[in-house]
């Protein structure tokens, strides 16, 4: 249900907790106990795993509450911090490290939240903070870690707009949000779309509603992405005049959700949405994908495509709210001329529908993951059975044919001040004299639920680019990005991509 690819190459995985045993032990003489458990009142298994990608293995984690329906975010030192859930769960705050050791695990702080976070999500903030907004009937936002020398470090901020975008199927939890150049956030909630300051509580710009009025957001749940930031101009300091577009995709036409509580599964939506965030007018551009969609997970790949993968053809998310699954993942070019930005590849092994979810690994390949449509683990005499597997995926550029384009790293700093110059050297068998060589860093999401929180991909400038005595080795002289706002501080995987090809991934810190 949630992923985190966190920079010792380990990806954390968890699912609600109140859903009876796992097939997966516990150490023993470790149990969760919770007297309010309908399902089981002591249980000796693990709802919580740390997968190796190296080594394919994995070792059980210990989650002592309920993460159903929660959000996520990792701190500037690497921390994951997971907020929110369900039950005994809706106001705690969970972190884990990166560590290759057996006793890695995780912290529980109980009731840190001053409210219920379920179907939130989070943002982390260029100050290091994470804003945590909205869940089921909260209005509000709060931060972590709370402001102690504020004013009023124990109350939470309202924030009307939620209340104004829940129709009567909700349509607008786990609202989309993106940070913005100029330090605003972008929310996305049902149609509608703001920028807040969220340091004022302040809305400063309504924009349009999206087209059709169709809503996007759980549980009609579309896909939203912040297309890859050109920060290559680092010394113009006019933050407020970079291209910015958010895209949107997919979703449920109003009314989805209560047709399919009657068996009816209404068809999804097929179209996309972007919209440059930072225009003096912007306005919503719409497109048509090739495959209907809800449910689907959007990822930002390497080489500046966007993967669009699970879900389905028809329905809602929800328990048994949705069919006819979408196994064939679409590849999107966002620089390529419209009307051939979009292509079919091939079809997925297995269904991927309602609490499923995908993340971008260091060698390119996605990790998906998932998938059950029902109340508890049911796996026979169902159309969907719950699918505990895990798949990689490889986007067209693993091809073993592009291997001679290929970069492979040989050297590079692994601190990146802002606005600084870094080195780093790569070879690559067949250097394009012609072809465009680039820089950039992505920040891994948190994903659940057709959303990867903090998902964030910046093009960095290079300033220079020499061969080496050898014709496959280069050396190029980098910028780091230039402010908190287009790259928070934090760790960051950074690519090179030579004639459209990338390179695995590295993984780097960006401080100031």
């Amino acid at each position: 249900m949630h992923m985190q690819l966190i920079r010792s190459n380990q990806i954390v995985m968890f699912d609600r907790t109140d859903f009876g045993r796992s097939n997966l032990s516990l150490p023993k003489g470790v149990c969760r106990h919770d007297p309010h458990d309908s399902s089981l009142v002591d249980d000796c298994t693990a709802h919580s795993i740390l997968y190796d990608i190296a080594s394919n293995t994995f070792r059980p984690l210990f989650i002592r509450t309920d993460t159903w329906c929660s959000s996520g975010s990792v701190l500037p030192g690497g921390t994951l911090v997971q907020t929110g859930g369900y039950n005994d769960g809706d106001r705690v705050v969970r972190m884990i490290s990166p560590c290759r050791h057996k006793f890695c695990d995780w912290s529980e702080s109980s009731h840190y939240l001053l409210k219920r976070r379920w179907y939130a999500s989070n943002q982390i903030l260029p100050d290091g903070r994470i804003i945590i907004v909205g869940g089921r009937r909260q209005f509000n936002y709060e931060f972590f870690p709370r402001n102690t020398r504020s004013s009023s470090p124990s109350s939470t901020i309202s924030f009307s707009f939620l209340q104004e975008t829940r129709d009567p199927e909700e349509n607008n939890l786990y609202p989309f949000l993106h940070l913005l150049p100029d330090g605003n956030l972008f929310v996305f909630a049902n149609t509608r779309a703001i920028s807040l300051d969220y340091r004022r509580n302040r809305i400063v710009k309504e924009f349009p509603s999206i087209t059709r009025n169709d809503p996007r957001n759980y549980p009609s749940s579309g896909s939203s992405v912040l297309l890859p930031i050109d920060d290559t101009h680092t010394n113009t300091n006019q933050n407020k005049c970079i291209k910015v577009e958010v895209m949107i995709c997919g979703g449920a036409p109003r009314g989805a959700f209560g047709a399919a509580g009657h068996g009816h599964f209404t068809p999804s939506l097929t179209t996309c949405g972007r919209i440059q965030v930072m225009d003096k007018n912007p306005r919503w551009a719409m497109e048509t994908m090739p495959i209907a969609r809800v449910m689907g997970d959007m990822i930002l790949l390497p080489n500046l495509d966007v993967l669009i993968i699970n879900g389905a053809q028809s329905g809602t998310a929800g328990w048994n709210n949705a069919g006819n699954p979408a196994t064939r993942p679409l590849l999107y070019k966002p620089e390529s001329t419209l009307g051939n930005r979009f292509s079919i590849l091939s079809r997925a092994s297995r269904p991927r529908m309602y609490h499923s979810s995908a993340i971008l690994i260091p060698d390119g390949r996605v990790i998906v993951g998932g998938s059950n449509p029902h109340t508890f683990y049911n796996f026979s005499d169902v159309q969907y059975p719950t699918d505990l597997s895990l798949e990689a995926f490889s986007p067209p550029y693993l091809a073993a044919n592009q291997n001679p384009l290929r970069p492979r790293f040989i050297d590079c700093d692994e601190i990146l001040v802002y606005k600084q110059p870094f080195s780093l050297t790569f070879e690559v068998e067949n250097f394009q004299k012609a072809g465009i060589v680039s820089v950039v860093i992505l920040a891994p999401p948190f994903t659940t639920h057709s959303y990867g929180m903090n998902q964030r991909m910046v093009r960095l400038r290079v300033s220079s680019l020499t061969q080496g005595h050898s014709h496959t080795k280069h050396t190029m002289i980098v910028l780091g990005p230039s402010i908190p706002e287009i790259a928070p501080s934090g760790y960051y995987l950074l690519f090179v991509i030579h004639a459209e090809i990338p390179s695995s991934g590295l993984w780097v810190k960006v401080q100031q």
